[in-house]
């Protein structure tokens, strides 16, 4: 198939990127550059320095079959700071390309949403029947896109697919995080075993867990890349459809820091902070509806995400 991924030089879309080129696609990745980098687009991709918002005349003229929408703004901290660049960007951007789909007449779409649309529900394995509830501007502007989707489908006949998740490791050869700031716990663990920061940190040790440490959902960004490319084969006209992405049990903060010390051989030293304002105590996505529909599974555990993120990262 023709495709082209919006975000393709960021982390979870260069990793697909690189899975549909290896399959044989010819794909075509459209990103501004501003948190992305030139160096992770595969060199058999083309590539087209924009913001999403001017892509009209690209999506015109390369009549492609399906489009993969990563390029968003994604810093939660910043969502709440500066909540303009969030609706500027992942709505108003998404709004512009929804337009160009349409006129290009581009019959599908995967969009890369997030399971913060559902904020912290009481809910545990999180579910696509979970009201939503944002409680920022980030998973809000996903929300608004998940809405356009919606409509846009009924009216135009799009088939879209809307994939919600929450975190994302691991690596694939080439290709992985990058983060400027880097607010994800695996990458900053690793972190302090590369020798750039001394400690890491635990914020709470009295959740109603296993060890204590708050319940998080880690995915393999290979695994994650795997499900979008399913969700592109199975779309259908006219049809949107929201999946949730997860491991179905989590793994704890302190899962995650042995893990860490496991792999790099680095006792990884952690200070035991105060939980932070709001943090839950469990947040792990359901992935019943993504087995039932995609046939998608997580194939890949914990210490092999943490060991291929150190393969890429370490020094």
């Amino acid at each position: 198939m023709k495709l082209v991924v919006t975000g393709g030089a960021g982390y979870i879309g260069s990793v697909v990127t690189s899975q549909l080129v290896g399959a044989g696609h010819d794909v075509t990745v459209i990103d501004d550059l501003s948190t992305g980098h030139r160096d992770a687009v595969p060199e058999a991709a083309n590539f087209v320095e924009m913001r999403i918002h001017d892509c009209r005349k690209v999506l015109i003229e390369g009549r492609f079959d399906g489009l993969l929408h990563f390029a968003a703004k994604s810093l939660v901290g910043e969502s709440v700071e500066k909540p303009e660049l969030y609706w500027e960007n992942n709505v108003v951007g998404s709004f512009a390309l929804l337009e160009a789909m349409r006129i290009a007449q581009i019959p599908t779409i995967v969009f890369s949403s997030t399971a913060a649309t559902y904020g912290q529900p009481d809910d545990s394995p999180i579910t696509e029947v979970t009201p939503t509830s944002p409680l920022n501007a980030y998973g809000s502007s996903k929300l608004a896109v998940d809405l356009m989707l919606s409509s846009y489908c009924r009216a135009h006949g799009i088939g879209a697919t809307s994939l919600r998740y929450f975190n994302v490791g691991g690596a694939r050869g080439r290709f992985g995080e990058r983060h400027d700031p880097e607010t994800h716990l695996i990458p900053n663990l690793l972190k302090v075993a590369a020798g750039e920061t001394e400690c890491g940190k635990i914020f709470g040790t009295d959740y109603d867990t296993t060890d204590g440490t708050a319940l998080r959902d880690y995915l393999h960004v290979v695994d994650l890349g795997r499900a979008h490319l399913l969700a592109l084969e199975h779309s259908e006209a006219g049809s949107h459809r929201i999946i949730n992405l997860g491991s179905g049990t989590g793994y704890t903060v302190r899962q995650v820091l042995e893990a860490c010390r496991a792999v790099t051989g680095h006792p990884i030293p952690a200070e035991e902070c105060p939980r932070r304002a709001g943090d839950p105590t469990s947040l792990v996505a359901s992935n019943e509806r993504a087995r039932e529909q995609l046939g998608w599974m997580p194939e890949i555990g914990l210490e092999q995400i943490v060991a291929d993120a150190w393969n890429f990262y370490r020094p």
